[in-house]
């Protein structure tokens, strides 16, 4: 069983996708092929991951049609611009062998030059309008990065893919988000990042209020955590490259939670950012932050 949601642009997206954060090409290969096989249709990478060749050839080898897999990408910062982006997708899509991206989004805002956003954006929105991308969007904007993005450009974007978790539930960028019809999605979705940075709250696979949760329904912290994403209305990349797991995240379409479960997973929000600030990204300290990122990226 599988759950779509529908973009603004009319667009439909599987709610659950598999991600590929920092996995290596070959891990790539194998866990895309796992997650395709377990059920995914939905395929996030970037081009800061340095494995979009990988998840392309994993498409291919899965034998599925090509339109049954909804795959989605990222332009880097060091591609902003409006040539230079158009030049992105091109080896984006060359690398996973498309001649057609489901979703492109932009990885970062990037404050201290907002103008090469702008017109990183406005290539977006040519490639949308030649059909070379089915939507576009954006990741890890504020609502003041999507006030003046929007204020210079034409297109809504469908999709706002920022940390989203337990600890870290971002209230004021969901509200943001769903006041311009931009659909919110999580990475880190179960709080992956919360088990690698120092803070008191310790990791969300650990915490008792989820765990109790889980247990009420004889599952999973993890899927716990999926579900009340699918539920409040977002959509969610959790990642892993073990099959046992990869099996586990996706399910998570046979139970619900009750609104007293979700809204008590609600109130453990720390405020606390477990990713980098977006608003510290900048072109000169690009290869420090791509590196954190699992990126590949060579210098331009």
């Amino acid at each position: 069983m599988t759950s779509n949601l529908t973009l603004n642009n009319g667009v439909e997206m599987p709610a659950i996708g598999f991600g590929v954060f920092q996995t290596p090409p070959q891990e790539t290969i194998d866990a895309v092929e796992v997650a395709l096989g377990t059920g995914y249709r939905h395929i996030d990478t970037a081009a800061a991951y340095g494995n979009e060749h990988e998840v392309g050839e994993a498409i291919r080898r899965s034998g599925l049609a090509r339109s049954d897999v909804f795959v989605e990408t990222k332009i880097w910062i060091s591609d902003y611009g409006y040539d230079a982006t158009l030049k992105a997708f091109d080896t984006s899509a060359g690398k996973l062998g498309v001649d057609q991206i489901d979703l492109l989004i932009l990885h970062q805002p990037l404050p201290s030059r907002f103008d090469l956003t702008i017109d990183a954006y406005r290539a977006l929105e040519k490639l949308l309008d030649d059909g070379r991308v089915r939507a576009i969007g954006v990741s890890n904007f504020m609502p003041g990065h999507l006030d003046a993005l929007l204020k210079n450009t034409g297109v809504v974007p469908a999709v706002n893919q920022i940390e989203v978790h337990p600890y870290f539930s971002e209230p004021d960028v969901r509200a943001a988000d769903a006041e311009h019809g931009i659909l919110t999605q999580a990475w880190s979705p179960i709080g992956g990042i919360t088990f690698y940075r120092d803070g008191q709250h310790g990791g969300t696979l650990d915490d008792p209020t989820i765990g109790e949760i889980a247990k009420a329904h004889g599952k999973t912290p993890a899927q716990v955590m999926l579900r009340w994403h699918l539920q409040e209305g977002r959509s969610a990349i959790p990642k892993s490259t073990k099959p046992h797991r990869i099996a586990e995240n996706f399910d998570v379409f046979d139970f619900a939670l009750t609104d007293d479960e979700l809204a008590a997973i609600d109130a453990l929000d720390t405020g606390v950012r477990g990713g980098p600030d977006p608003d510290a990204i900048t072109l000169e300290g690009w290869r420090s932050v791509a590196a954190t990122f699992g990126s590949t990226i060579e210098a331009p």
